[in-house]
């Protein structure tokens, strides 16, 4: 389905901004339409190239195509990310959907499992890391109790003088 016809004007503007350096996003929402229509005007205008995708569950996820997402302060709990698996279990079972929400769900589906593994390892670590630091201490307290151990003379393979 073509959309509306762009205007000099508007091819004018994309350059700018894309001249600018401007992300696709913010491109898109500066003039009022979608990533891909910015995407494939860029294509005809041949200021990009045509992208091949790598397979079927490839997404457009790119810092190009999203802005750019802030790290968390905190790890999502178990929790959330049951729950939002939950939510896409439900969604899963709507007969209904297209192909794009299933391959968002199938990706969905992937995160919380590598989330999993992930968290499990990073745990993991964690426990080790807690040990590691509880054996370093009993280790410092004991050659702090050998050094003084060595300081001290010992007597109990002395001979002692016996008194006349």
């Amino acid at each position: 389905m073509k959309g509306k016809i762009w205007t000099k004007d508007e091819e004018l503007k994309l350059k700018h901004l894309l001249d600018a350096g401007n992300p696709y996003y913010l491109i898109a929402a500066q003039m009022g339409k979608s990533q891909e229509a910015i995407r494939q005007k860029l294509i005809r205008l041949g200021l990009k190239q045509v992208e091949h995708k790598q397979s079927a569950l490839a997404c457009s996820t790119t810092s190009e195509h999203t802005p750019p997402q802030p790290l968390p302060t905190e790890l999502p709990s178990v929790e959330e990310a049951l729950k939002i698996l939950a939510q896409a279990l439900k969604l899963a079972n709507n007969p209904n959907l297209n192909p794009t929400e299933i391959k968002r769900l199938h990706a969905v589906a992937k995160l919380a499992k590598t989330y999993k593994e992930l968290l499990a390892d990073y745990i993991d670590y964690r426990s080790i890391e807690a040990k590691l630091i509880e054996m370093e201490e009993k280790y410092a307290q004991l050659a702090e109790k050998a050094k003084g151990d060595a300081s001290k003379p010992d007597t109990s393979t002395m001979v002692q003088p016996t008194a006349k």
